[in-house]
């Protein structure tokens, strides 16, 4: 959740107005947007669901101290991003601001991609040298509250964010399709890079829009365990009848069934549904964690 402040993603949508509509006030979707999708997003939630260890209230203190640090953080960097800000051409260094969204969206959809495209910081160091126009270089002493404000309130969004994954994980875990909502969210990270972009024929909040789709079809209630419970049902149901062929010749030659043997496939398939139970990572990784996260 960090990472935005260290490799200037952060930095980069402040000066992009991202959080502030045209007139200087707080932009409620640009703070949803940056808090959920910049702060929070698919990594923050595969971390809490697969790896993140201790008690749910423990998870809960973890989340909040990080809140006490994270939240300054992006209020100091929004006060001295208006100082950098003179000294950029806007026009270009906006550019620059939409690709390093679309290079994060790119990494999140796919990790093999990822390994071709350079890091966010790279992307925005590039974006620096060619928008540099140090003739408009003025000291910002007195930075702009609203802006101040939005910053604090999208990193509050995306520490809310957290925390709300951490208080209901137990019903999330093993309910939410992580792959999916990864998917979705890297989709919504490219709407929000076409927003920033000024590319979007809309003022609609698309990146927002897209993000709730994700979460409701990458939660599926019930779902762990679904094959699993059928499999028991039709075991049972077959190993109620066993004398059904004990009487007469058995259709393939074979011997007539044990109903012990159901009770065995049915405990394999127990532990073969707990070996496999993060389930978090790509199809035929020999590894849980994901190389995305």
């Amino acid at each position: 959740m960090g990472l935005p402040l260290i490799d200037g993603i952060f930095p980069a949508l402040i000066i992009a107005g991202a959080m502030t509509t045209a007139a200087g006030d707080p932009s409620i979707a640009g703070i949803l947007q940056t808090g959920l999708l910049i702060f929070g997003g698919s990594a923050t939630v595969a971390v809490i669901l697969a790896e993140m260890d201790g008690t749910r209230r423990e998870q809960i203190t973890s989340i909040l101290l990080l809140g006490v640090l994270l939240i300054p953080v992006a209020v100091a960097e929004a006060a001295v991003a208006e100082t950098i800000e003179t000294l950029l051409n806007f026009e270009v260094f906006h550019r620059f601001a939409g690709l390093v969204i679309l290079a994060v969206a790119a990494k999140t959809a796919s990790s093999k991609v990822g390994e071709y495209l350079p890091s966010p910081s790279i992307i925005i160091g590039l974006g620096l040298v060619a928008s540099f126009e140090p003739a408009g270089f003025e000291l910002i002493v007195t930075p702009d509250p609203m802006r101040l404000l939005s910053a604090g309130a999208a990193a509050g969004t995306g520490v809310g964010f957290a925390g709300a994954v951490a208080l209901f994980a137990p019903r999330l875990r093993g309910n939410v399709d992580i792959d999916l909502f990864r998917f979705g969210s890297s989709v919504a990270l490219g709407m929000l890079a076409l927003d920033v972009l000024g590319l979007m024929p809309t003022q609609a909040p698309v990146a927002l829009g897209v993000l709730g789709v994700t979460a409701l079809f990458a939660f599926d209630p019930g779902s762990d365990g679904a094959d699993l419970d059928e499999f028991v049902d039709d075991a049972s149901a077959e190993s109620a009848t066993p004398n059904a062929n004990a009487n007469g010749a058995v259709a393939d030659g074979g011997d007539d069934a044990d109903p012990a043997d159901y009770d065995a496939l049915v405990d394999d398939a127990n532990e073969t549904d707990d070996d496999s139970e993060p389930g978090y990572g790509y199809p035929g990784e020999e590894e849980s964690r994901a190389p995305w996260l």
